[in-house]
């Protein structure tokens, strides 16, 4: 018996790559796997790429909540029905490698079926036309809730949720949709289950190619004009709304959380509100901390500006 996988991706006027995108799911080395298409009010091909697709393959549409790319996969991982072994997320305009899904489910497999658990990977950055490979950044240290709470390490386009997993993040996504939602879906997915105590497994090995181009809502976070790109959301103060957003997010579901996260999040929230002094002191007992040097200065320096 074969573990299934539920894949569920998100539409937004996708039909320049989506045929790319689908083509890879149908590559898979492991086949046994439906498609749940949340669109999100597309004016363009888009449902005739997935009809085409459709025809020959397991695909549910689901009319998305038009509310951004964020509370549309909410909305489609409310959605899912049956009750698969895995969920699975893609975007639109990336392409999977064969055994995108097959290293996911080896690699949950060393978890207890009865632990929650999410599994993520690197990716090869590549260009509009897929040339020019990149690997994306290798973090040094384990996936953790004190990492979780000020970084995101695995992009959604990689994560595959056990079925604990997935069935913990449909009930929460319906208490965080309440409040607006989080910031982005795969680092609110990163903070619950790694706040609620279950496992979180980040691959070095890539898994998917990343396309780059004009419409892409988030690109790579490499090199010197990516660092300039934070610290400009940093002093606009889009990381503090982002954070805002996900600990509405997460308050929303703190019963979920294990007792010692739960007192961890609320001193975070503490720490943020605090005077100068304080919440550098805060900060410091707090023990969080972003992977590499640069984003540990970049989060001091969110810190002391009271941008975080």
């Amino acid at each position: 018996m074969t573990e299934h996988v539920t894949i569920v991706m998100a539409v937004y006027d996708g039909a320049e790559f989506l045929a790319a995108q689908m083509e890879s799911f149908a590559g898979q080395t492991h086949r046994d796997w439906d498609l749940v298409i949340s669109d999100d009010g597309s004016t363009d091909d888009s449902d005739k790429v997935i009809a085409e697709f459709a025809a020959t393959h397991p695909v549910r549409m689901m009319a998305g909540p038009r509310a951004g790319g964020t509370m549309n996969f909410l909305s489609a991982l409310v959605g899912i029905e049956g009750e698969p072994d895995y969920v699975a997320f893609s975007d639109q305009d990336d392409v999977w490698l064969p055994e995108r899904l097959a290293h996911g489910i080896a690699a949950l497999a060393s978890v207890p079926a009865d632990r929650p658990a999410l599994y993520g990977s690197a990716t090869w950055i590549v260009e509009e036309d897929l040339t020019n490979p990149r690997r994306s950044p290798t973090f040094p240290h384990p996936p953790a809730f004190r990492n979780a709470l000020v970084q995101s390490i695995a992009g959604g386009n990689t994560m595959l949720l056990n079925r604990p997993a997935w069935e913990m993040a449909r009930d929460a996504a319906v208490e965080a949709m309440a409040v607006g939602g989080p910031y982005m879906h795969d680092w609110w997915l990163y903070q619950l289950i790694s706040g609620a105590g279950g496992t979180v497994l980040r691959d070095n090995r890539p898994t998917l190619l990343y396309r780059q181009h004009g419409g892409n809502i988030f690109g790579t976070n490499r090199g010197r004009k990516a660092i300039k790109a934070r610290l400009k959301q940093v002093w606009r103060g889009d990381l503090k709304a982002w954070v805002d957003a996900n600990i509405r997010a997460l308050d929303a579901s703190r019963h979920r959380l294990t007792e010692e996260n739960q007192r961890l999040l609320a001193a975070f929230v503490d720490m943020r509100r605090a005077g100068l002094l304080s919440r550098l002191r805060g900060f410091a007992g707090l023990g969080l901390w972003r992977q590499g040097r640069v984003g540990q200065a970049m989060l001091w320096l969110a810190v002391l500006l009271k941008k975080l």
